[in-house]
């Protein structure tokens, strides 16, 4: 299965889609989470995968390198170099999935998958090879991202399965438009009331704002509401408040501090 995990910054994103990979990894023989932003540390500190940061000397890599190397790191968080940049950072990356595409039963992690299959750039093969042909050879994928518009097309409307959140740009909502059967605006955080909202889809314990919305206390998020989709039909509303006592893994993702206006 393909998974798409989008919100806005600061939604909890990363912290949900660390949830997701927990109740996800023990099921793979091999796991490549490509974690552009160094924020899934916690996964290797809690033993459920080893850490290796790619910088310039990974970057010289063909993709039967980096299928030995994932067979003999089985599960494995791939941290970005800061002196890779985003195009350097996408080509290594299609030659990651390539070689993890040949090791069959396998889960690959795309994080900020806006930098490794932009809408306005041309997009390597292997990487959208994963999203629409990789279920057939046993590789399943989860992209995460919080500029949805900005994501390749093909890659999104390809995921079998979506986890949403809220957005207020205009753009992302136009594109979580084209693939979603219920209306966009429950993904607004700003929007109150909500027209024709499926029974499933209803915020529990209130009546308004009928849109998700998220959980702050002080500066920190606590707390999310998703929409969760899929092919087969399933529709359900989410939530991620509580959800740190149910992880394995600290979550080291930064939180940038407030400003006073």
């Amino acid at each position: 299965m393909n998974l798409l995990l989008a919100a806005q910054s600061g939604w909890g994103k990363s912290f949900k889609a660390q949830h997701v990979m927990e109740e996800n990894i023990p099921d793979y023989d091999h796991v490549v989470v490509l974690d552009y932003k160094d924020e899934y540390r916690g996964l290797p500190k809690a033993d459920l995968t080893s850490w290796w940061i790619a910088g310039p000397r990974e970057m010289e890599w063909s993709a039967s390198t980096w299928q030995e190397f994932i067979e003999e790191n089985e599960k494995v968080v791939l941290a970005r170099h800061e002196r890779l940049q985003p195009d350097q950072w996408r080509e290594m990356s299609a030659r990651v999935v390539s070689g993890a595409r040949r090791t069959g039963d396998v889960l690959i992690v795309i994080d900020e998958a806006h930098f490794v299959a932009p809408q306005k750039k041309k997009v390597p093969e292997p990487i959208t090879g994963l999203a629409t042909t990789g279920r057939g050879e046993g590789a399943s994928s989860i992209w995460v991202t919080q500029r949805l518009a900005k994501a390749e097309e093909d890659v999104a409307s390809q995921c079998q399965a979506r986890l949403l959140g809220g957005f207020e740009s205009s753009a992302d909502l136009k594109k979580v438009e084209k693939i979603t059967e219920y209306p966009v605006d429950l993904h607004n955080p700003q929007v109150r009331t909500v027209p024709h909202v499926p029974s499933e889809l209803e915020p529990d314990g209130r009546e308004t704002p009928e849109s998700l919305q998220k959980h702050v206390e002080g500066d920190d998020t606590v707390g999310s509401e998703w929409i969760y989709s899929d092919n087969e039909g399933t529709r359900e509303r989410r939530n991620t408040r509580g959800l740190a006592a149910e992880m394995t893994s600290t979550h080291y993702g930064k939180q940038g501090k407030g400003l006073k206006v």
